[in-house]
């Protein structure tokens, strides 16, 4: 039987009425500063969350961790949940209140607007995309549209440090899941992110031997070139791969110009679109050889961010784009080579739909921002998708 239309305009236009109100929760949670690894801000940021998605008619609760800090889990049942009807498996929309900003950035960096941009630190990764998922949610609860599953919303306090805290929690809340729809924002021009690259780190130390640079060089072993020549041979490993990149991003050695080093280290970033290249990456790279018998290698990491590949999200994508041309919006794909919890998602086999949230530009730049006339298409779009998924 074929699925009757959904007419996603009404919310749309519920969205766009009430978008002064939209910005002014905007504002309010940009100036909640939330740096990363600070336990304090990260808690009040926490609960600035928990009120608002209580706000939007939900079950909000904080999940406290003593370095992290909080994590926020809200629930959102389906229209006659317990009333004996079977179980279904919720959407989990997934999102991070952390961002890059210190404490104090606002003083240089305030919440402005500007030639129909939103700026301020956090507003584009990805505080809009959490106040377009509360604005989607008020929407279903003001137009009394129905959803045929629950909604779980989960907000993870270290995104930007690797998602150690609760990497396992994020992972059991995607196994129970029928599909997550990631907040992250959006590609450039407003599209959406079907594949994202795998992300990892190597660490290779060199070891080799001091000596007098000038009176006995030769007793020697120079680590710094050892280290040169397994650069050169880490750069082919990556050109064997479409897509993967492997960039030294750090390198350090020696201790004065006339001592031989006998120690010299790099830090390699790691980026795989597809698994089996993350397996690769990390079977050759643990595989490195010293070019100089009496040298030694100690090589350390490995791929810590699975890839989203596009298969979890192709037919989550199809369904957001009949969505959006029905509210006039062409949507596009894209992928991209920085990762996010949608990674972990994708590699559970869940369907995974990323880059949901605002349309700007400025990641972790001094010029973050947001378009604001795009605020209520992505709400309309979360609420459109919800509605119908």
């Amino acid at each position: 039987m074929k699925e009757p239309e959904f007419d996603p305009r009404p919310i749309l236009k519920w969205c766009t009425s009430d978008l002064d109100a939209l910005l002014a929760r905007l504002r309010a949670a940009v100036e909640h500063e939330s740096p990363s690894g600070d336990r304090a801000a990260i808690d009040a940021m926490a609960e600035f969350y928990a009120g608002e998605f209580r706000a939007a008619g939900g079950r909000a609760r904080l999940l406290p961790h003593r370095t992290a800090g909080a994590a926020v889990l809200a629930e959102f049942p389906a229209p006659g949940a317990g009333a004996g009807r079977p179980a279904v498996k919720p959407l989990l929309l997934l999102g991070h209140h952390d961002t890059v900003w210190a404490l104090g950035t606002l003083r240089s960096m305030p919440f402005r607007l500007r030639a129909g941009r939103a700026y301020g630190p956090g507003i584009y990764d990805m505080k809009s995309g959490i106040a377009c998922a509360l604005w989607a949610l008020k929407a279903l609860r003001a137009l009394r549209l129905p959803r045929s599953r629950p909604v779980r919303v989960f907000l993870n306090p270290d995104e930007e440090l690797a998602s150690r805290a609760f990497r396992g929690r994020i992972q059991a809340e995607a196994r129970r899941a029928h599909a997550v729809l990631v907040l992250e924002p959006a590609a450039p021009g407003g599209a959406l992110k079907t594949a994202r690259k795998g992300v990892g780190e190597f660490r290779l130390t060199v070891r080799g031997r001091s000596a007098h640079a000038g009176i006995n060089p030769a007793a020697g072993v120079n680590a710094i070139t050892e280290l040169a020549h397994q650069i050169l041979r880490i750069e082919q490993i990556a050109g064997a791969g479409r897509g993967v990149t492997l960039t030294v991003g750090v390198i350090e050695g020696g201790t004065r110009s006339n001592v031989v080093p006998e120690t010299a280290r790099a830090r390699i970033d790691a980026r795989v679109p597809r698994l089996a290249d993350g397996r690769r990456i990390e079977r050759l790279m643990h595989a490195l050889r010293a070019v100089h018998p009496e040298a030694r290698l100690e090589v350390e990491g490995g791929i810590n961010r699975p890839p989203m590949e596009r298969v979890r999200a192709a037919a989550l994508f199809a369904r957001a784009q009949a969505l959006g041309r029905r509210m006039g919006l062409e949507l596009a794909e894209a992928s991209t080579g920085g990762g996010s919890d949608g990674n972990f998602t994708a590699a559970l086999g869940i369907p995974t739909l990323d880059g949901l949230g605002g349309v700007g530009d400025g990641a972790h730049a001094r010029h973050e921002h947001v378009v604001v006339r795009e605020l209520p298409r992505r709400a309309a779009l979360l609420a459109a998708l919800m509605a119908t998924l």
